[in-house]
């Protein structure tokens, strides 16, 4: 199957939804990336919009469910498909979906602070268990494990 690479910029317009789907996590939200261009005056008027659903798994669940919520400015990379489905009338419908590999928050739109309490609760761990080994101090080197650890994000507009 060919996968087509996608991003959008946008804002969450509905509230994720976290659930499981047999043995794994997924969040499901939407995405409207809305454009506005310039008249002959000089004004601004808005465009067109894109909707979007995002579907978060695996590792990008967890980024997701505990940073983002709906109003918040977006960006999403993943690969982009359609989903077909006969609505309440019986008429045949399409939406675009996208299976996120990232999504953050869009800095040109919020301010957002990383928190890396895992990453210190690791090097602390591995400290004490260094010192109760006997090797010594390495506290100040830490390893890939730790720099890849998750993080809390707090986002503000």
């Amino acid at each position: 199957m060919f996968e087509t690479p996608f991003s959008i910029v946008g804002t969450i317009v509905t509230d994720p939804i976290h659930r499981r789907v047999g043995d794994q996590e997924m969040v499901r939200f939407r995405v409207a990336s809305n454009s506005r261009r310039r008249t002959a005056e000089g004004t601004w008027e808005p465009g067109n919009s894109l909707f979007v659903t995002v579907n978060c798994w695996g590792k990008v669940v967890a980024g997701v469910s505990a940073a983002l919520v709906k109003g918040d400015p977006v960006v999403v990379f993943g690969h982009v498909y359609t989903s077909e489905y006969d609505d309440r009338d019986g008429n045949r419908r399409s939406s675009v979906e996208v299976r996120a590999t990232s999504v953050g928050p869009d800095l040109a739109r919020c301010v957002a602070r990383i928190d890396r309490f895992k990453q210190q609760e690791d090097q602390d761990q591995r400290s004490a268990d260094q010192d109760a080994a006997g090797q010594g101090d390495s506290a100040g080197t830490p390893d890939a494990e730790a720099v890849g650890s998750e993080e809390g994000l707090t986002l503000s507009a």
